[in-house]
């Protein structure tokens, strides 16, 4: 059987928004904005937060999630890993700070726990592996649903505990990212079609946004002198504890999902949704969350976004290669059946 071809090595999907994150710290630390242009920049990224989840909103499609309902021990395990494994990880993770983390790092690998899981990217993982490709649809989804009020509600209860966040903060949240999800939801009938005709240009007003938002919080990190409370070692530590956290993940949803008698391919949906965290969705919450101090707080989310890409890329394929045979429905004289890739889940945000 022919291979499908890769745009990219399958054991290195580099992600170009990621490349484009990186670039954007690096701006961030040459020419960080400062005075009353910071306070423009804030201003504009709290706008462009609004709109991303006015946007997310008015994508997520009400009949498509209702349908999956049937589905619901799936979701369930899946909200399950993302909203209550993960923190509990993050949580247990407190035991190594000072030793091997520091409490400002600490608090940016426990809110990375608190996010939502992705969509475009487990879904394309799934794909790859043969597994259930609508449940995944339908988990992020779900997931994604859940997260705009689960995450900041456990934002409040765990951080502001160490002093990371502050429970006043909820009212923040809710003006700034739940109202304008609602009012996406509310307005899909009439603008739902105008954002699916033009995906294309407003996934660039998404990316737009993030990037936007991460130039604001470094800037701030390095007016404040934050970076240099972070050493080479303290990052090279935090990407050992993030490998420990996706390794951890990865194992108890593929475990789990086979104890509960999952077949093979809801196994599959439930390993890629359940042990990944999104990008797109934390970056905007964090802002909000920590406003002026989110610089190190989305570093770990960052790093573990381009991490999970990479291991779940050779996953995916190893899943595909031991994958119950399943004979395909021949194609249409004159075509071919697309073949799904691996390197198509590093160009989402989401992922």
């Amino acid at each position: 059987m022919r291979r499908p071809a890769l745009a990219m090595p399958g054991w290195l999907p580099l992600d170009g928004f990621l490349l484009a994150l990186v670039a954007t710290v690096g701006l961030a630390a040459l020419l960080p904005v400062t005075g009353q242009a910071a306070v423009v920049a804030d201003n504009t990224t709290t706008v462009a937060v609004a709109g991303l989840f006015f946007l997310y909103g008015a994508r997520l499609s009400a009949r498509e999630t209702t349908a999956g309902l049937a589905h619901w021990r799936l979701h369930l395990s899946v909200l399950a890993c993302t909203f209550v494994l993960f923190p509990a990880l993050g949580l247990a993770a407190g035991a190594l700070v000072p030793l091997v983390l520091t409490p400002q790092l600490h608090t940016g690998l426990l809110f990375l726990c608190l996010v939502p899981s992705t969509i475009q990217s487990s879904i394309a993982f799934t794909s790859v592996a043969r597994g259930n490709v609508a449940a995944a649809i339908v988990a992020g989804s779900f997931s994604s649903l859940v997260g705009v009020v689960v995450t900041p509600v456990l934002a409040g209860l765990l951080l502001g505990a160490s002093g990371g966040f502050s429970v006043g903060s909820l009212l923040s949240i809710a003006l700034h990212l739940l109202v304008p999800f609602l009012a996406g939801q509310l307005l899909r009938r009439w603008v739902g079609g105008f954002v699916a005709r033009h995906r294309r240009v407003l996934g660039y007003a998404d990316r737009g946004s993030i990037l936007l938002v991460v130039y604001t919080a470094f800037s701030h990190g390095m007016a404040d002198g934050v970076w240099q409370q972070v050493t080479w070692a303290r990052l090279l530590a935090l990407l050992g504890v993030e490998a420990a956290l996706l390794a951890t993940m990865l194992t108890l949803t593929s475990y789990g999902a086979r104890r509960l008698g999952f077949p093979y391919a809801d196994r599959v949906a439930i390993t890629f949704a359940g042990s990944k965290k999104s990008l797109a969705a934390g970056l905007p919450m964090a802002s909000v969350l920590f406003g002026a101090d989110a610089g190190l707080a989305v570093l770990p989310l960052m790093l573990f976004h381009q991490m999970q890409l990479m291991v779940c890329a050779i996953l995916a394929r190893r899943y595909a290669a031991r994958a119950p045979h399943t004979p395909a429905p021949p194609p249409t004289p004159g075509t071919t059946a697309p073949t799904p890739r691996p390197s198509d889940a590093a160009r989402a945000p989401s992922a």
